[in-house]
């Protein structure tokens, strides 16, 4: 521990008035201020959460007022996306060195100025930069949250329920998008579902500015600059050429060269990462065993859960032919079951140990994403029911404890850039996930959908291209021919649904016995790593308390240190 707390210091003592309240060991927050924390940080992540998935909802209606081009809707839809995974690992440093509160506040700040510009948008250039300007500010307040979160409770115990509470927020936020949406869509115009962010979000800075404590690593080094455009270009080419081909195909040059870009560039950075004394990003932070197998869970999970997520919003809206609105509430008993099953994870923790909690987590999802895979087009809603609250807890067990252990088994000093590595590496999940399953999802209706004949050329090759595009199709064609090409592509979308949902289930078995291995040796009660303790190349904290715990860690809670 000795060692880690004078290798970033370039060999000099370090100075103990840096250890401070002021600095990155601020005092507990006191009392219920420490719970005021943790609502304030909540409300400013759920409103990144509704945001995400709200505007598939609005797109309809500006598109119609903005009347943008194909090139220009894909972007107002993506470029959020794009800019938000791009800028996570700087801004999570950024939070570091500059202090997370401070951080946070000026993301609220510019969130809730870029959502007024979002709602008032009178062309599609100008939204285009403004969707930009609200991935910046969420790149920002993603991070710093629950870095926080991390910073207001100290006790080992507490903050595990914290941060499930916190997960659970942000599980149940992205199913509040569909209603939310729906709801404003249903009596306003399309910028009413941004224009609300603005003044929840005013709420938040002045309660943040009140009530939230500085949190900042006391002796961050110079920021390598040189590794931020290499950072920045590679997150986006990398996401951008994984989004593009998922919806377009691995054809376009576009896709090629951005695949090109994002590859060289990151492989620049990490080789630049391993040579300088102050990396942007930590790579030190993977040898802890700890961290590494909960980035591994995360990924698997966002993997596996972004597919069934597209795959039953077609089901109910294509499929059963319910509102955007309907689909949206049928969907929202998982989120909530999440939001609710939270405070439970501290005490199975406590119970079973930590590697079993997310290996239990997976394999509820995956009997629940298998058994969801295999309604029909009249399955009844009290059969699906059961199976969406089953899979919302499964992901909380899940989330919430892979965000304790990969915050608490960093040094508290990096926990912006661990949160940030965190949230990278679930964007990138889902990225790959949709791009994937979604093509195996694809690729499955295809080959199961059996058209009539007498249909044009342009009518079959409508009809292949998607569920939506098959049902549309039938709608066009008169008489009996269209309802038979309407229903085949129904059922084929069912069977496709039925396949691919197993293969995710799958691999959500196999990266629940993945967790029982990776984090078998993490112990059930997180102790507080020192600097250089969570970047050991032998588990880290997690391990050296395990041996304390004398057990692997897993049936008992450990005492903190």
């Amino acid at each position: 521990m000795l060692r880690g707390m004078t290798s970033k210091t370039n060999g000099r003592t370090p100075d103990p008035r840096a250890q401070a309240p002021t600095s990155d060991a601020p005092q507990a927050a006191a009392g219920a201020r420490r719970w005021a924390v943790l609502a304030i940080c909540c409300v400013a992540a759920a409103l990144l959460g509704i945001d995400n998935s709200v505007l598939n909802y609005a797109v309809p209606s500006l598109a119609r007022r903005l009347h943008p081009s194909s090139t220009q809707l894909l972007w107002i839809v993506d470029v959020y996306g794009f800019v938000l995974g791009g800028l996570l690992i700087v801004a999570g440093n950024l939070g570091d060195r500059i202090g997370r509160k401070k951080l946070l506040l000026a993301g609220v700040a510019g969130f809730g100025a870029a959502s007024a510009l979002t709602a008032y948008a009178g062309s599609p250039e100008t939204l285009i930069a403004a969707r930009a300007l609200l991935g910046l500010a969420g790149a920002t307040i993603m991070p710093s949250t629950l870095s926080l979160v991390r910073a207001a409770f100290t006790d080992p115990r507490e903050r595990t329920t914290a941060i499930g509470v916190s997960s659970g927020v942000a599980a149940a936020s992205f199913a509040l998008g569909p209603v939310v949406g729906g709801l404003l869509l249903d009596h306003f115009w399309w910028g009413s579902v941004f224009l609300i962010n603005v003044p929840v979000m005013a709420l938040v800075l002045v309660a943040g500015v009140l009530v939230l404590p500085e949190s900042r690593n006391p002796r961050p080094g110079r920021l390598d600059w040189a590794s931020v455009p290499l950072s920045v270009a590679g997150l986006f080419g990398v996401i951008y050429a994984i989004k593009t081909a998922a919806r377009d195909g691995a054809g376009s040059h576009a896709v090629w060269i951005a695949a090109a870009v994002g590859a060289v560039s990151l492989a620049a950075f990490f080789r630049r990462q391993t040579r300088i004394a102050e990396p942007l990003l930590e790579l030190r932070l993977f040898r802890n065993a700890a961290f590494s197998g909960a980035i591994g869970a995360n990924v698997v999970t966002m993997f596996t859960s972004s597919t069934l997520s597209l795959g039953f919003s077609l089901y109910f809206q294509v499929v059963r032919g319910w509102s955007p609105l309907t689909a949206g509430l049928a969907l929202l008993p998982g989120p909530l079951s999440a939001a609710f099953a939270a405070p439970l994870c501290a005490v199975l923790i406590a119970r079973i140990g930590r590697a079993r909690t997310v290996a239990i987590g997976l394999a509820l999802m995956a009997v629940s994403t298998v058994g969801l895979g295999m309604s029909g087009a009249h399955t009844g809603y009290a059969h699906l029911l059961p199976l969406l609250v089953l899979n919302g807890v499964g992901i909380i067990f899940t989330f919430s404890v892979t965000a304790d252990t990969i915050l608490a088994s960093a040094p508290r000093t990096r926990t912006g850039a661990a949160a940030a590595i965190s949230e990278t590496a679930m964007e990138l999940g889902g990225a790959l996930g949709i791009a994937v399953l979604g093509s195996v999802l694809s690729a499955f209706y295809r080959s199961d959908l059996t058209l009539p004949e007498g249909l044009s050329g342009a009518q079959v090759s409508a009809a292949r291209e998607s569920v939506s595009g098959g049902v549309l199709t039938g709608a066009q064609v008169a008489g009996s021919t269209g309802q038979h090409v309407a229903d085949a592509a129904r059922q084929a979308f069912l069977d496709s649904l039925h396949a691919t949902t197993v293969i995710a289930g799958a691999i959500m078995a196999l990266g629940a016995a993945a967790a029982l291995v990776s984090l078998r040796n993490v112990p059930a009660v997180l102790p507080e790593p020192q600097d250089g303790e969570g970047d050991t190349g032998h588990g880290g904290a997690g391990e050296a308390s395990a041996a304390r715990a004398g057990d692997g860690g897993q049936d008992r809670p450990v005492p903190a240190v």
